[in-house]
């Protein structure tokens, strides 16, 4: 099998500091000055890549943040050359400064922030130390989106963690209104839903201060489209407590490239007045063999039902009440398609 090798980008300061790679931007056959240029933070995370594909299949220019230089070729593996040489460029930032930020946004429509760091050491990665970091680049980001984006516009991906650790007994349904507990989450050292709570919460304050259009997307387990999951050590953080979010009937997964397709869409739809928190997910895992599939596929035996569960028939077992909806982002992409103004 022939290697193509992918051309090294071209290295360019910015600000004298930062350093920007900087792909064949002519490569695409569209007027760049006719595209808007929308901002990914973290373009060589799984979900960051999946939603850098879809906005340049949409026909937008996509500038691509990293926090380090050796990260470029994450960026190549994970979008292939094809779509690599589509970008406008990929701009190397400090996540936590300011004019970093700034300059990476500045002349941007919109900026996508999908992480704060990427974190590759599954749950002993995300710790309490983590927890201040995500809500404090949260702030930055959102503090950069007003000072120099074209447009103050921000899709900011956050978890359905930040809605569903209330308490340990969930009454009622969960939707885009509830949030989760911050005093719960630290009580039961859940770190990534408090990261995720607290940065979603300083993200709104930040906004409504600033003046920045913004919108949350809460996804559920990222999986990838076929098992193995090749990106297994994302899930583990998710996953703690996950036993409870299984009896609890709110353990939702939900595939990569359809939430990548999901913060598009509702990008596209702010034209149209969507606004708020959407949650975005597939399904919900309601039966145990469902759970066992899902062990199985990410390596993780036991992790969900114990090592001695009993195995159940399946004239036996019960299918788990789901408690946890999705219906405004069902409703936002149903009016998307009919182009029609909605109210959220």
């Amino acid at each position: 099998m022939e290697e193509i090798e992918v051309p090294k980008p071209i290295l360019m300061p910015i600000s004298g500091k930062e350093q920007k790679c900087v792909g064949n931007i002519f490569s695409c056959s569209f007027n760049a000055r006719e595209k808007k240029l929308i901002c990914v933070t973290s373009g060589n995370s799984y979900l960051g890549s999946f939603i850098v594909k879809e906005l340049l299949a949409h026909g937008y220019l996509v500038r691509v943040t990293i926090q380090h230089p050796a990260e470029f070729e994450d960026v190549k593996d994970l979008l292939g050359e094809e779509d690599l040489n589509l970008l406008e460029s990929v701009v190397v930032t400090k996540m936590e400064k300011l004019q970093s930020l700034c300059d990476a946004f500045r002349g941007c429509h919109a900026v996508f922030h999908t992480s704060s760091f990427i974190d590759p050491h599954g749950i002993s990665g995300y710790s309490e130390q983590k927890v201040f970091l995500e809500t404090e680049v949260a702030r930055t980001v959102m503090e950069a989106c007003a000072k120099a984006a074209y447009i103050k516009r921000c899709v900011f991906t956050t978890s359905l963690l930040a809605s569903i650790w209330r308490n340990e007994n969930i009454d009622g349904i969960i939707d885009d209104s509830c949030r989760s507990s911050e005093e719960f989450c630290r009580e039961k050292k859940l770190w990534l839903a408090l990261g995720k709570t607290k940065a979603e919460k300083v993200a709104w304050m930040k906004a409504k201060e600033l003046k920045v259009n913004l919108v949350t997307v809460c996804p559920g387990l990222l999986m990838a489209p076929t098992f193995p999951n090749p990106h297994i050590q994302t899930s583990i953080p998710y996953l703690k407590g996950g036993q409870m979010m299984l009896q609890q009937g709110c353990l939702a997964i939900a595939e990569v490239e359809k939430v990548a397709k999901a913060h598009v869409s509702v990008y596209e739809g702010m034209n149209y007045g969507a606004s708020g928190r959407y949650l975005c997910f597939d399904g919900v895992v309601r039966r145990q063999q469902e759970a066992i599939e899902l062990e199985k596929g990410l390596k993780m035996t036991g992790f969900l039902l114990g090592e001695r569960h009993v195995v159940l028939s399946e004239e036996d077992e019960e299918e788990i009440p789901i408690k946890i909806r999705n219906s405004k982002l069902a409703a936002l992409l149903n009016k998307i398609n009919q182009r029609l103004p909605c109210k959220t």
